[in-house]
């Protein structure tokens, strides 16, 4: 029985064997296909190297677009009706050329009634003083009383007053004969138009603003701490909505912050505002010279959880990730302020397919990429 049991656990023991091999194999089997696509590369990829460039210094604001200065244009006149207008807005206008006209034909009347009273009051002075002057020749023979002088030189006195006075209301006639003129203070551009024909208008009464001299400005908002390096005459340059950049120079800083925002104001001067409109709310920024940079191409990039990649190719062709900080951005390039690897290299695209370790297989670029990363 004991030899039995002895040659029964042997037979059972040569099974379990032969058994556990066959698993072995299976097992080999099954893993020979996984290790071989773990060794095969995850994509086909180009490189790209930094480069080190010098780029603008600059800081960037947002503002509003708006005119230099903006003359109302009102009548001085009472109780006139506007019978003619003679401006549209975004007309441009020379200066005192005539914007509108209100009825004159009541001060018209009124001028020419001062100017007969004038011419009357003139008749009666020269009579008066024809009588004065015979009376100072002859006070010294005794022909007059001294009363008798005494009215005529009075008179004389008299009618030059009228006259005077004559004058003035002359003088007060034409000014509101000229009220009746709708004048431009300056040249510039017709922005706004209240007034309508047949409007009965009141002193101070608007009827049009003007845009002084078509000077527009960029009132750009930047930090306290950044008003300090923004002075009078740095160039600054604005980016319009439909893509078109704007030239300007600072022509003052404001002198004070805002206590809620902690923002100044920087106001820029537009030469040649082209087709700029006041109102606009553009982006811009200030240049201070250049610096150095080291850059990649956008694209290298790789955005992650709100963080910032690059994939590095390693010698043996594997990827690492890199976490960066990014600066500037100039066309299609990007400022890189992370110290990198000596001579590393990166994924040129495509690099959000690819998972730290993955293997890639590197090629050529083609010759305009090539170009285009240099």
């Amino acid at each position: 029985m004991k030899a039995l049991s002895r040659k029964t656990t042997l037979a059972l023991a040569a099974v379990a064997l032969a058994l556990g091999g066959m698993t072995l194999a299976v097992r080999a089997a099954q893993d020979a296909p996984a290790a071989s696509a773990a060794a095969k590369a995850a994509l086909t990829v180009t490189v790209v190297t930094a480069k080190k460039e010098r780029w603008p210094l600059t800081v960037s604001a947002n503002g509003s677009v708006a005119a230099w200065q903006e003359a109302l244009i009102g009548a001085e006149a009472q109780g006139l009706r506007l019978v003619d207008l003679r401006a549209q807005v975004g007309d441009r206008v020379a200066k005192g050329a005539v914007l509108a006209l209100l009825q004159s034909d009541t001060l018209g009347a009124d001028l020419a009634v001062s100017r007969a009273s004038l011419a009357e009051a003139e008749a009666a002075l020269a009579e008066a003083q024809t009588n004065a002057e015979r009376a100072r020749q002859l006070q010294p023979s005794g022909a007059l009383s001294s009363q008798q002088i005494q009215q005529y030189l009075t008179a004389e006195m008299a009618a030059q007053a009228r006259v005077a006075s004559a004058k003035a209301r002359l003088s007060a006639d034409q000014v509101r004969l000229a009220q009746t003129r709708i004048l431009a203070p300056d040249a510039g551009i017709i922005s706004a138009r209240s007034a309508t024909l047949g409007m009965v208008v009141s002193p101070g009464t608007e009827l049009f603003r003007l845009i002084r001299q078509g000077r527009l400005e960029w009132r750009a908002e930047l930090p306290a701490a950044d008003l300090a390096r923004v002075r009078p005459g740095t160039p600054a340059e604005l980016q319009l909505p439909e893509g078109r950049t704007l030239q300007g120079k600072v022509r003052v800083v404001a002198p004070t912050v805002d206590a809620g925002t902690r923002n100044g104001l920087v106001y820029v001067d537009l030469p040649q505002p082209g087709e700029a409109r006041p109102g606009t709310y553009v982006r811009g920024h200030f240049a201070f010279g250049d610096e150095p940079a080291v850059t990649l191409p956008q694209a290298a990039l790789v955005v992650r959880d709100g963080f910032s990649y690059l994939l590095q190719v390693l010698p043996d062709e594997r990827v690492r990730q890199l976490k960066v900080e990014v600066g500037r951005r100039r066309g299609d390039r990007v400022e890189i302020r992370s110290p990198l690897p000596a001579d590393a290299r990166f994924v040129a695209q495509g690099g959000g397919f690819l998972a730290d370790g993955d293997r890639v297989r590197v090629v050529a670029a083609p010759p305009a990429a090539a170009a285009a990363s240099r």
